[in-house]
């Protein structure tokens, strides 16, 4: 069984410049409602240390692999509970050139094993949630900053 969350939202602002905010790892905390923790090397191999909080839930903590780490194109990770299989998210952030130089933002991730029949109930709506409002305060994050930078 599989199951996919998909969300978009146009960034006034050029990939790079959503790159650069996407990888400031450190200032997560300041901005992001729903990943509220990162830390490690978004390389092709490396893991990441990673918190999320879904709205109206506990945080949970997991240390998926980067899969891709493509500049201002795509990020994306591996995550598992316990061993292949069982349950496994792949996350990831997808940037594409938008008209006039903006940028549209596909923030997905695709599940899979043998638990996800008994987990989606629990996990489906708060993870759209969440996704949905980082998306909208990485925009917010990435516009302030380029305004401010035009200024």
């Amino acid at each position: 069984m599989r199951k996919e969350i998909v969300t978009e939202i146009t960034i006034r602002a050029a990939p790079d410049a959503v790159w650069r905010v996407l990888l400031d790892f450190p200032e997560y905390p300041r901005w992001n409602p729903f990943i509220t923790h990162i830390q490690g090397r978004a390389d092709t191999g490396e893991r990441l240390h990673v918190t999320i909080q879904p709205p109206g839930r506990r945080p949970m903590r997991f240390r998926p692999e980067v899969l891709r780490a493509l500049p201002g194109q795509e990020l994306s990770w591996l995550g598992r509970l316990g061993v292949p299989g069982l349950f496994d998210g792949e996350h990831r952030f997808e940037l594409e050139r938008a008209d006039e130089g903006g940028t549209l933002l596909r923030h997905r991730e695709k599940f899979s094993g043998i638990l996800l029949p008994l987990l989606w109930w629990s996990i489906g709506k708060p993870t759209r949630a969440g996704f949905e409002a980082m998306n909208t305060a990485l925009r917010d994050r990435v516009e302030s900053i380029d305004r401010a930078g035009a200024d």
